[in-house]
């Protein structure tokens, strides 16, 4: 091989390898793409009749899946009713035609119910999670149940158990799910001490709350001028302390008077992504995404 040839070579190998290396560095350097989780939230009416609340979620699956959701939250007792009086066989048969019909078209379910769980025969206030498949992820179950301050203390405390915190995987993200009073221990309410709940799942990880509320009202001023800003203060705080996103939905029932608590998407700095009118029945979809 000539002299000349040879350099040339040796010249044209040197710039692959250079340019190889920026290639590598680039890709290095890149940042990932940042997951998407589109959350829808439904602030619906949640009544005792199982049925009634059966077509209402059926009503809000339908919303979720042409807004292309991937996850629908729904509020407090929204299947079976807030109480702990209810029909097992019946909320059982409404949670297998709620998923199938939600799993056919790629919806995650985020579903707030009570149900009696068969390893231990005990009711739990619960949000279950259901993935796009309709594969059952477990449960979060109601830590700050309320009840009167009187000793001994009455009211629904007495009636649930619950179970340890924990988080969910949905779509690679970690997610957690409280139950109205779990989110801000309002001293009112539970006899319990403020656990931090929120706080407790942004140290397990996790990036998305799901709040399901149902919370007592009565268009009273007392309602709409010390619970709901104590509700809302609370929301937007434990959002920035933890650097969560916040995806809460309340009970619209009855639909004449405003709900307990606003329903909406909170950001990590404690602002309002997006927020529900403060009555009757409504969705909102938005895209989270997480850099």
């Amino acid at each position: 091989m000539k002299r000349s040839n040879l350099y040339i070579l040796i010249l044209i190998l040197v710039t692959v390898f250079e340019m190889s290396d920026n290639t590598q560095g680039k890709h290095a350097n890149s940042p990932l793409p940042a997951k998407r989780l589109r959350v829808a939230l439904a602030q619906i009416p949640v009544v005792t009749d199982i049925g009634a609340n059966i077509e209402t979620i059926t009503r809000a699956i339908e919303r979720a899946v042409a807004e292309k959701a991937d996850v629908l939250l729904t509020p407090e007792g929204s299947l079976s009713g807030y109480t702990h009086k209810f029909d097992q066989a019946r909320i059982k048969a409404g949670l297998k035609k709620l998923v199938a019909k939600a799993s056919s078209a790629d919806l995650a379910l985020a579903l707030g119910t009570c149900f009696v769980e068969p390893d231990d025969g005990r009711c739990y206030n619960q949000v279950r999670f259901y993935d796009t498949d309709g594969k059952f992820l477990g449960f979060h179950t109601k830590t700050l149940r309320c009840g009167t301050m009187t000793k001994p203390t009455r009211g629904e405390i007495n009636h649930y158990a619950a179970r340890p915190l924990r988080t969910f995987q949905l779509k690679g993200i970690t997610v957690g799910a409280l139950i109205c009073n779990d989110m801000w221990a309002n001293p009112g309410c539970t006899p319990m001490p403020d656990p931090h709940l929120s706080q407790q799942l942004a140290e397990k990880g996790a990036k998305i709350i799901f709040h399901a509320v149902n919370g007592g009202r009565n268009g009273s001023e007392w309602s709409r001028k010390v619970y709901w800003p104590f509700h809302e203060t609370n929301l937007r705080i434990r959002a920035q302390t933890g650097k969560l996103w916040i995806v809460t939905a309340d009970n619209c029932h009855p639909t004449d008077i405003p709900c307990s608590a606003p329903s909406g998407v909170i950001k990590p700095n404690g602002n309002w992504a997006v927020k529900t009118p403060d009555r009757a029945e409504q969705m909102v979809v938005y895209t989270i995404e997480l850099h």
